[in-house]
């Protein structure tokens, strides 16, 4: 059994096909492991999900902002934005099943024997890998319960803007989702700046991009979101698997035992 990570997939479900023909992917005997952003953006949502969930349990999936607006959209109420391209799973004869899965999916996965973490758009120094898991475990219980529709009506903003653990109720539910779905920059004291969304030398003043804060721990973590860095993070640790597939890029697979990372151009 080989595992791989692929980074934002965002609906683009022919190159999706054309990576994993490439690493000769079978999910009988191997794991995908999906950065987050299955969909939206795209040109295939509908088609990129359903593979996805089809694959069972050899797809080790964490969400992404796109996919919580999917379910924002589907259980929240909100109205989709013009650019949005989920529409065909809005309408589909499976909507609620599809939608009921991604509600299962978890926002960090912690592997422990790799001493890896994946989660969409890293985690913040401040927290412990413990730490993250349990605020993850946290917000995932509330989506995958009667809380949802409450969540995702009180899920979009940019405040707070750090976390504290005197948060309670919806203002700390989205200040955790923001750093498992939207971080890029933070402070040193773990304030999220969420504006800025080009490469490190972007950075706005006394903001620096989140895996350049020193860490006590040595945890690999692998991520996506962050389309701009085109997957470099100058270190090893930090890996980036989002080089910006649905804006014409490459769509990235990497082998999770060799590090080994194969490109397919967009």
């Amino acid at each position: 059994m080989t595992d791989y990570a692929i980074g934002d997939i965002q609906g683009c479900y022919d190159r999706l096909r054309e990576v994993l023909g490439k690493v000769s992917f079978s999910p009988s005997r191997d794991r995908l492991w999906v950065a987050g952003d299955l969909i939206n953006r795209g040109p295939s949502s509908l088609e990129t999900l359903r593979f996805i969930e089809q694959m069972g349990e050899s797809a080790q999936v964490v969400l992404g902002n796109h996919d919580l607006h999917l379910l924002a959209v589907a259980i929240g109420g909100h109205q989709p934005r013009k650019k949005d391209t989920f529409a065909d799973i809005l309408d589909a004869p499976d909507h609620d099943r599809l939608v009921d899965w991604l509600r299962q999916q978890r926002l960090c996965i912690h592997d422990k024997k790799r001493n890896l973490v994946m989660a969409h758009a890293g985690i913040p120094h401040i927290w412990s890998v413990k730490q993250a898991v349990s605020l993850a475990q946290e917000v995932e219980s509330v989506i995958r319960s009667r809380q949802a529709e409450e969540y995702f009506t009180h899920m979009y903003g940019n405040e707070p803007d750090r976390w504290s653990k005197k948060l309670e109720g919806a203002e700390r539910w989205r200040v955790v989702t923001n750093y498992f779905t939207r971080m890029r920059f933070i402070d040193e004291h773990g304030a999220l700046e969420l504006s800025s969304k080009e490469g490190v030398d972007t950075a706005p003043e006394g903001y620096a991009p989140w895996f350049e804060f020193p860490r006590e721990d040595d945890v690999r973590i692998v991520f996506g979101h962050w389309a701009a860095l085109e997957g470099e993070t100058g270190q090893d640790r930090f890996i980036g698997l989002d080089t910006g597939c649905v804006w014409g890029g490459a769509l990235t697979i990497m082998n999770l035992d060799t590090g080994e990372k194969l490109h397919c151009d967009c």
